[in-house]
Order: C-alpha cells, then structure tokens, then sequence
C-alpha cells in the first residue's frame, strides 16, 4: 500500500479536493495524508510575528480536523506547512517519504509561471490535477503516448504512462483508451500538402504490433492529426473522460521555464483530472 499525498484546496477553488482525494485514495488503495499551506508576510517585531504565525497554524489546524470529522475520516494525518512556495516543500517531502501519488486541484492564474506549472516542472512523484470545470462523467481513462519516438527515456515514459493509466482505470472501473497525436502545424493542413488519412492510416498500420501488444479493443485507440494539446482536450470531451494521463519531460533553465510543454498547454483549458507522469531524463 502507498501514500497519497492531497493538498488542501485554495479558498478560492470550486474543487472539492479533499473529498475527491480520499475516494481516490480509497479506490487505488493507498493511505492519504493531508498537507495544508500558510504564509503571510508582514513586517514589526519578530516575537508578535512568531504568535501570530502559530495562531494561523493553528486555526488551519482545526478546520482541517473538523472538515475530516465531517468526512468520517478523523484518522487522516492532518500537515500544515507555514511555506512562501508550496511546489518547493510538496516535491521535496512527497519524493523523500515515499509518496505515489500528489492530488492537487488546478489553480486557475494568468500569470507566466503558476503554481501548478511549477509543481509539474520539479515533482520526481506523480500528480493528478483535479479540475474545477469537470465534463458530464463518462467513465473512462484517455492515455495519450508517443508511439513514434525511438529516444529511449521517452520509450520509458511512454511504458510509465501506460502502467499508470492501466492501474487508474482498474481502480475506477473506467474503459481504457489510447491517443496518439501525430504533430501536423495548422498550416500544412490548411494548405493541403500532405494525405492526412494516409498518415493516420499509416501509423496504424506502422504501430500494428505495439498495439496488439497493448491490447485494447480498435474502438479503443485514436490516432489523430494536429496540435497535440487541442486533440486531446477534443477527444478527452468526446469520450467525456474522467481522466487523461500523459507524460511529461521536465525541462531546465530558463528556456525550460518559458516554453513550456504539451501537459501544461492542456492544464488551460481541460475539463477532465489530469495525472501527469514526471519524466526528469
């Protein structure tokens, strides 16, 4: 049995998070434990600041424990965490003590660098994000894999996924499916240059046995063209998924923070929980 790591929502937030990550951690199996932030910053003497900062720990401390009593789940270790950054403290401390899993609800910000870009640019641990625009529920699991890559740590990430996606759907009872994007910009199918159906066609037919070898039903498994991030938030509404799993390279430095990648575009807009799988290599 693992641990399942859930953050306490923002007031602000439409997602009940501690209620959905108790079921998920009832349904995966796991133990969870919930981890709560405070900071505040204000200036004056140290001493004042120490009493105030307990006293704020301490009024989060017993909201939490009378919001668990409320859930009949008393017995759920309760953490709170006086931290500036949560994604610094929730990476750090759900890889050292053993965490599986990290449950978290998307925080919604227009700013460049929110904090759930931050906590996918860093966690070694998975984490579903739970959204706060669910679709009408439809009871299924979307994978989304890279099937055309032959660079290893990506062969690796592509089996993780498929692991993952395989236990969430177990657990929740929901249908399995596979998407597989083939990367074609706007402009070139606009302009026509390039047999589409062909291309999807042959992809099918070039990924025959990996199929076979995963072995879902053909109904199953989508192969599409286009932007990544916009056929998968298309089909994830299609299949009204609970939940799409996808992987994710984390990039460093600078250029890392600003170009971000395919599981961040898709935080924008998507309706479904989404599990990424960290891949640092």
């Amino acid at each position: 049995m693992g641990k399942l790591f859930i953050v306490e929502p923002h007031e602000s937030a439409h997602t009940d998070v501690i209620t959905e990550g108790l079921q998920l951690a009832n349904m995966l199996g796991k133990t969870p434990e919930i981890f709560a932030y405070c900071y505040e910053y204000f200036s004056g003497d140290p001493i004042i600041y120490e009493e105030v900062k307990q006293q704020l720990l301490q009024h989060k401390q017993q909201q939490l424990m009378e919001r668990l009593q409320q859930l009949e789940a008393g017995d759920v270790p309760v953490h709170v965490v006086w931290c500036k950054y949560l994604y610094e403290h929730a990476c750090e401390y759900a890889a050292n003590e053993g965490f599986d899993l990290v449950v978290k609800g998307i925080h919604p910000s227009e700013h460049m660098l929110p904090t759930d870009w931050q906590l996918l640019r860093t966690t070694k641990v998975p984490v579903m994000l739970l959204t706060q625009n669910p679709l009408q529920r439809g009871n299924s699991v979307l994978m989304a894999l890279d099937l055309d890559t032959d660079n290893l740590h990506k062969q690796q990430l592509n089996r993780q996924v498929l692991q993952h996606a395989k236990t969430l759907a177990a657990a929740t009872r929901g249908k399995l499916h596979l998407a597989y994007i083939l990367r074609v910009p706007r402009l070139i199918r606009d302009l026509e240059v390039l047999n589409i159906q062909q291309l999807v066609k042959n992809a099918y037919r070039r990924h025959q046995q990996l199929l076979t070898e995963i072995g879902l039903p053909k109904e199953q498994i989508h192969i599409l063209s286009g932007e990544p991030d916009l056929c998968l938030y298309q089909l994830a509404c299609r299949l009204k998924s609970d939940y799409l799993v996808m992987g994710a390279r984390q990039r460093q430095g600078l250029m890392g923070w600003m170009l971000g990648n395919t599981a961040e575009q898709i935080l924008q807009r998507s309706r479904s929980n989404v599990l990424v799988i960290p891949s640092s290599s």
